[in-house]
Parts: structure tokens; C-alpha cells; sequence
């Protein structure tokens, strides 16, 4: 069993950068996408960032084209998302997921969740 865990959440002042980290364990990463999501209370989830398992081609929402870049490591079986001047309305539980063999396009199903992380950004 696929198993997601998230980090590196916290509070930081418009502007400035945050790195998350997605773990996985239980299983490998190698055949499975890794989507990055968030959600503000309130708010329906938005994925932000996808990267498939084979070629490593990413998806970036337009909110965060640019400033947001999505990387894994599956010798590690980590994956990341680098935010980089971030705003306030960037504000949101951060998750990460998992689906084997998606190729990112189109609407995802994601199979594997982790529980979030809370990114804050406020001056």
C-alpha cells in the first residue's frame, strides 16, 4: 500500500520562497504521477503542479506558472514543489498525490493522498 506524506509547510511573508517535500512508502514511485493540490477554506481543491512517472513532463496551473516547479526523485521516492513568490492568496492546505500511469493530461483520479500541510503566507 502506497503510502504519501507531506512537509516542509509553514509561515512565510509574501515574496519569499517554501520548498514541500511529498515522501512516499509502503511502494516505489516509479510507475505512479505525483500531483500537487491545494485548498483554501472555502474553495474547491486545484491542482497545481502534475509530473508523470516516465518522462518526467509537467503540468503547471496558470495561477502558479512560473513562480511554482514540480521535480521528483525516484531513487529517493520523494517528490517536491518549489514556490517561489508566493502571494497571499497561495494560502492553502498543500497535498500531495499519487496514480499509476497517468500521463497528467486531462482530469486526474488520483488513487493516494497524503494528509496536507498548511502553507500561510501573510505579512
Amino acid at each position: 500500500q502506497l503510502q504519501l506524506e507531506e512537509s516542509g509547510g509553514g509561515l512565510v511573508q509574501p515574496g519569499e520562497s517554501l520548498t514541500l517535500t511529498c515522501a512516499a512508502s509502503g511502494s516505489t514511485l516509479d510507475f505512479y504521477a505525483i500531483g500537487w493540490f491545494r485548498q483554501a477554506p472555502g474553495k474547491e481543491r486545484e491542482r497545481v503542479s502534475c509530473i508523470t512517472s516516465n518522462d518526467g513532463r509537467t503540468n503547471v496551473a496558470d495561477s502558479v506558472k512560473g513562480r511554482f516547479t514540480i521535480s521528483r526523485d525516484n531513487g529517493k521516492n520523494l517528490a517536491y514543489l518549489q514556490m517561489n513568490s508566493l502571494k497571499p492568496e497561495d494560502t492553502a492546505v498543500y497535498y500531495c498525490a499519487a496514480e499509476l500511469y497517468y500521463d497528467c493530461s486531462g482530469h486526474e483520479t488520483m488513487d493516494y493522498w497524503g494528509k496536507g500541510t498548511l502553507v500561510a503566507v501573510s505579512s
